[in-house]
């Protein structure tokens, strides 16, 4: 197998230690300055991910292609990102695969829109909805950066007023008030399909829940991923000081097909059987008894 070689126009993550890394693209005649020295950008075209290289100090750091968490943590941001964590958790939960339909909203940076157009590529498509332009600019940037532009439809819309889209495959909320847009989703959703909902607090969970199950949603479930790193070290190993704690809660629900309301059913008529005389009425009774004690 033939090793990929880097190319003028890649990105490249620059890899010092564990807490510095540098993302770049490699452009021919640039030089990227760092505090361990300079390093000349065309002394990396042609070499292969994972070979080190040295500054002009003498330091070395190494290539490594970027994954997509690179991509995540490293987008341009002007709002808060969705983490890895809790990206991987709603990819799954969505069921979302090559060739999905997915509806998104809001944006944001669009580091959960990578994630998600990473997942739906090369046929399928995200369709993400943003109302601010500054937002959707950024996010435009950093789907380009990670070439998954292509599988992505920017819109400028208000999803608490309805989603164009319809048989989708899942619907991915992250904005502050879910539990509007829950009648929409599931008029987008096909039978069967995902609502995925992002919320940091607990007050705006409950309000969408109550919403998912009024509106024909089953198999509803909320749950909170925080994630601990390990010191590891012969003989020392152990959790470390800090942890990623409380992002958010992350909602997920199917959508069914309503049962048509049905008319009351009306009330049987007793009929009498065939051969049995009906009983005769109380006055008749009267009458013939009467006739009986005057003869």
């Amino acid at each position: 197998m033939v090793n990929e070689k880097i190319a003028e126009g890649d990105n490249v993550l620059l890899y010092l230690d564990a807490r510095r890394t540098y993302m770049l693209k490699i452009q021919a005649g640039q030089t990227f300055h760092t505090h361990k020295g300079y390093l000349k950008l065309d002394e990396l075209i042609g070499r292969d991910y994972g070979e080190p290289i040295k500054s002009s100090l003498g330091i070395y750091f190494t290539t490594l292609k970027p994954a997509l968490t690179d991509y995540i943590m490293k987008s341009s941001r002007n709002t808060q990102i969705i983490y890895p964590k809790d990206a991987a958790l709603i990819v799954m939960f969505s069921g979302i695969g090559p060739g999905s339909r997915v509806v998104e909203s809001g944006t944001g940076t669009g580091s959960l829109t990578t994630a998600l157009a990473h997942y739906v590529g090369p046929t399928g498509k995200v369709y993400t909805y943003e109302l601010r332009s500054e937002f959707q600019k950024n996010a435009a940037k950093n789907l380009q950066r990670s070439k998954l532009i292509d599988h992505v439809e920017m819109k400028s819309g208000d999803v608490t007023q309805g989603i164009e889209e319809r048989d989708v495959d899942a619907v991915i909320l992250d904005l502050a008030v879910p539990w509007l847009v829950v009648p929409h989703a599931y008029e987008a959703l096909k039978p069967s399909g995902i609502l995925v909902s992002f919320s940091p607090t607990i007050d705006q969970v409950v309000r969408t829940t109550e919403v998912l199950k009024e509106t024909g949603f089953v198999f509803i479930e909320t749950i909170e991923c925080m994630m601990r790193g390990m010191q590891v070290e012969r003989g020392k190993t152990r959790p470390q000081t800090l942890m990623t704690g409380h992002t958010g809660y992350i909602t997920h629900a199917r959508k069914i097909l309503k049962l048509p309301q049905q008319e009351p059913t009306p009330e049987p008529i007793a009929e009498a059987s065939p051969g049995l005389a009906l009983e005769e009425p109380l006055e008749t009774a009267e009458e013939e008894s009467k006739t009986d004690q005057s003869c």
